[in-house]
């Protein structure tokens, strides 16, 4: 990813330093447990550690290259490591990786990254849960327009439409959490995985002490469903992303005005027109979620590897895994920023509710109408009628709001009292049910009405 979608906390996970802390470990835990099956000596795995470890604390940039330099020679990333390894730790460095393969180490250290990745992205949702916790909880009562289509449906609260968009991100969550779970898997299991040279006890020591699971069957490298539902589940929680920020481009038009992105002091929204105030915030976390979608279909086709392995699935894994977590991670904390300064202005959408002349409580008028005794396609037939007549003439000298049409229509007039079109037409009717609501969605009912 390029800097500028790229936060140090995940950057880190990726550095090289941090992937050949991660190797050494993992060859250090495999003496480790050689040594306590009694295939390498006691004092062979102590120098390892103690010599080892030093060296990786103090790594840095001339290390870096100092490894590179040999890859450079030896055209293999692992071999690169563990010679620069042995520069520092001396003779006993003949039992480090004994037995082992390169994807042992490989495939076990891209799970540990994976899992310190999904940590943080979980905490990234947690952060946008709590945002949208706090707006839906400031909104509840606050009424809106429903749409479908795009277009005026009946009202509804503004916090009711977030407590919707928290909901599914406690799902992503749920997800993520899963998704951890399936790709903490570690696998020391030695070439094609027959254990030829290897105890099994070995493999589970290190996943033990690196807090994951051992693969029951790993075939030389660590069976890719396993990432292709972790990268499926960054793609999803993407798409909850995007779901979000689509609503709050709609709600930002000029047309509709009733949401918008926080505008900072001396920010600029165009260059030619100094009036503008674009949501910047929102199309760009549209387009972060793509680059995060994009990493799916080649995880799902670096599922069928060559039999017991092949390195096709490497080179996708080397470019996504990092850029799909750098790029959600970027995106989800983008968006609990957003969505904690989001500026919400209910008399615009109290206005709006109202600005097609009340047509909108067409469905409570239909009910009111067949509860006057009066057949629901007659009453359906009725209110159509009416709704269209002010649809049609809005804004019009002989226009009238929807109220009026129904009042002078023949076959409502008499039969339907006025106080019962007050009740059909207030919007707040449509609120009856937020306690029950919400205490699905946040396990308690919130604010009450003021």
């Amino acid at each position: 990813m390029v800097p500028r979608y790229t936060r140090p906390e995940m950057a880190a996970i990726w550095a090289p330093e941090n992937r050949y802390r991660i190797w050494f470990e993992i060859e250090a835990l495999a003496a480790e447990g050689m040594a306590m099956v009694g295939a390498v000596p006691e004092e062979a795995a102590r120098t390892i550690r103690e010599r080892g470890t030093p060296l990786l604390a103090a790594m840095g940039p001339a290390d870096v290259e100092r490894i590179d330099e040999i890859e450079r020679e030896t055209r293999h990333d692992v071999i690169a490591f563990l010679t620069w390894l042995a520069e520092g730790v001396g003779p006993d460095s003949r039992f480090v990786h004994l037995g082992m393969t390169s994807s042992d180490v490989l495939d076990t250290c891209l799970a540990v990254q994976l899992t310190q990745a999904t940590d943080l992205l979980i905490a990234d949702v947690d952060a946008v849960l709590a945002a949208l916790r706090d707006q839906a909880f400031a909104h509840k009562h606050t009424l809106t327009i429903g749409r479908s289509h795009g277009i005026h449906a009946e009202p509804t609260s503004f916090g009711l439409k977030l407590a919707g968009h928290y909901a599914e991100f406690a799902r992503n969550r749920a997800r993520l959490v899963t998704a951890r779970a399936e790709i903490a898997t570690c696998a020391i299991s030695g070439a094609v995985g027959t254990y030829a040279h290897l105890d099994t006890r070995v493999e589970d020591y290190v996943a033990a002490k690196l807090g994951l699971a051992v693969e029951p069957v790993s075939t030389q490298v660590i069976p890719r469903d396993r990432h292709a539902a972790w990268f499926s589940a960054l793609a999803v929680v993407a798409s909850g992303i995007e779901r979000l920020s689509t609503e709050v481009r709609h709600l930002q038009r000029s047309e509709v005005r009733e949401a918008e992105e926080f505008f900072h002091a001396g920010q600029k929204g165009s260059s030619a027109m100094p009036h503008k105030r674009n949501p910047v915030l929102s199309e760009n976390l549209t387009g972060l979620a793509r680059i995060v979608r994009a990493a799916v279909v080649p995880a799902l086709e670096n599922v069928a590897l060559w039999h017991e392995r092949d390195i096709s699935h490497s080179s996708v894994e080397r470019v996504f895994a990092p850029d799909a977590s750098l790029a959600l991670d970027f995106a989800l904390v983008r968006l609990a920023g957003m969505m904690a300064k989001l500026v919400v202005h209910p008399a615009r959408m109290a206005a709006n509710l109202e600005s097609l002349g009340g047509v909108v409580h067409s469905g409570e008028v239909l009910l009111a109408l067949a509860r006057a005794g009066i057949l629901r396609e007659d009453a359906y037939r009725i209110v159509q009628r009416n709704a269209m007549e002010t649809w049609t003439k809005l804004g019009t000298p002989e226009g009238r709001s929807f109220r009026e049409n129904l009042e002078a229509d023949p076959e409502v007039a008499g039969r339907v009292p006025p106080a019962v079109l007050d009740s059909a037409m207030d919007a707040r009717a449509h609120l009856r049910s937020l306690d029950a609501l919400y205490m699905r969605v946040f396990g308690e009912p919130g604010p009450a009405a003021a």
